[in-house]
């Protein structure tokens, strides 16, 4: 059950996770162009030196946390209005917008926005799939007891499981959206009477008006590098429940890993932001719903007694391997009850803070090949969301 004195657990009471959840995006997101204007089918972000297209329903369908990060102060999707005179000079500019998509500039790493973008399309393809080669959502309707695919208990007899009545896990792609902000603070070395001096001490300072010398730079860029070759996404949490024996977060861990995650995993983008002592790192996986496609072979028409000529060339004959096949879906319900725990988290992020202290290993500097320690304290910022599409 989620902790309620726990930051990234806690959620409102209820007692259905699909009522704890909003209803739709924020109004600021998705303005219906109430005064008449034109909604944005195709925008453009502007990031960090990168134009990146995106059409509008793909922007909304991201995670919560992510259009957060895109635009902390909410995004307008109509397109503003032509102005009349040439003294403003828009037009021409307005024109372009419409060709090309209205252009929006966006502090937020291109590299993790790509991933997700990626991740998201693969996710909904094989899910969805198309005309010809149907994906996961047409052979789990068989688990829902409307479709005409249902062989299941029906209502009102012994063995019906009302839950899967309106489940979204089934008719929905469900994906596990972890992100953390790592901001970090190296510690210079200093000289301390009757202990062997630090070969940086003295030299990693800042001056009288607060600059920062070379050297400090330095060491706070190569501490930057040494974090960034920690990859594992729960080493820092697993190491802050073995010292603080936070049973909670021992909890969260033990959810995430029996959800979709590996104990051994690593980030999927990880990378360092530009001109801050901070780290961005952000994973991505599909739901463990307890939901299994199998593969099986239907009898044939010849394994029936039916003529050889019904399949006389081999072009037929391969056509009638290919429709011998079907797809049987078993549901395990015990492990669908543990991802149903995660829709707590649909639209509705939730953040957990703590302070990690580490020792890096760096260059001294110079020409020297030596490698000394540095400490280093980590303020670590998680953001877990569950995300359907």
């Amino acid at each position: 059950m989620a902790d309620p004195n726990n930051p990234i657990t806690s959620v409102a009471p209820s007692s259905s996770p699909i009522t704890s959840v909003l209803p739709s995006y924020p109004p600021s997101y998705h303005s219906t162009g109430a005064n008449g204007n034109q909604l944005l089918n195709r925008l453009v972000l502007e990031m960090r030196g990168e134009r990146i297209p995106v059409e509008r329903d793909t922007l909304m369908n991201l995670p919560e946390s992510i259009l957060l990060a895109l635009f902390p102060n909410g995004l307008l999707l109509s397109r503003p209005p032509m102005m009349d005179g040439d003294g403003l000079g828009m037009n021409s500019a307005m024109e372009h917008d419409q060709e090309d998509g209205h252009t929006f500039a966006v502090d937020f790493d291109p590299g993790s926005f790509e991933y997700v973008l990626g991740f998201f399309r693969r996710a909904s393809d094989a899910f969805y799939g198309d005309a010809k080669h149907p994906g996961l959502y047409t052979a789990q309707q068989s688990l829902l007891p409307s479709s005409i695919m249902y062989r299941g208990p029906q209502p009102g007899t012994p063995g019906f499981d009302h839950s899967l009545e309106g489940n979204p896990l089934i008719v929905k792609q469900p994906i596990i959206v972890l992100r953390e902000e790592l901001e970090y603070f190296a510690i210079p070395p200093t000289n301390v009477h009757g202990v062997t001096a630090h070969p940086l001490a003295g030299k990693a300072m800042t001056n009288a008006s607060g600059q920062p010398s070379p050297e400090l730079l330095r060491i706070k860029r190569e501490c930057g590098r040494a974090l960034m070759d920690r990859k594992k996404v729960f080493t820092a949490l697993q190491r802050n429940v073995s010292k603080e024996g936070n049973l909670a977060e021992q909890h969260l861990i033990d959810m995430l890993c029996t959800s979709g995650f590996s104990r051994d995993d690593e980030w999927g983008y990880r990378a360092l932001e530009p001109s801050r002592c901070c780290i961005s790192s952000i994973s991505l996986v599909l739901l463990n719903t307890g939901i299994e496609h199998r593969r099986t072979t239907m009898p044939s028409m010849l394994a029936k007694g039916g003529s050889s000529d019904d399949t006389s060339s081999d072009e037929g004959l391969k056509a009638h391997e290919e429709t011998a096949m079907s797809t049987r879906v078993t549901l395990d319900d015990q492990q669908m009850n543990t991802a149903q725990k995660l829709l707590l988290f649909w639209r509705k992020p939730a953040r957990k803070c703590w302070w990690d202290g580490v020792e890096v290993e760096i260059p001294m500097g110079g020409d020297s090949k030596e490698l000394g320690k540095i400490k280093v304290w980590a303020r670590r910022v998680w953001t877990l969301e569950l995300s359907l599409i």
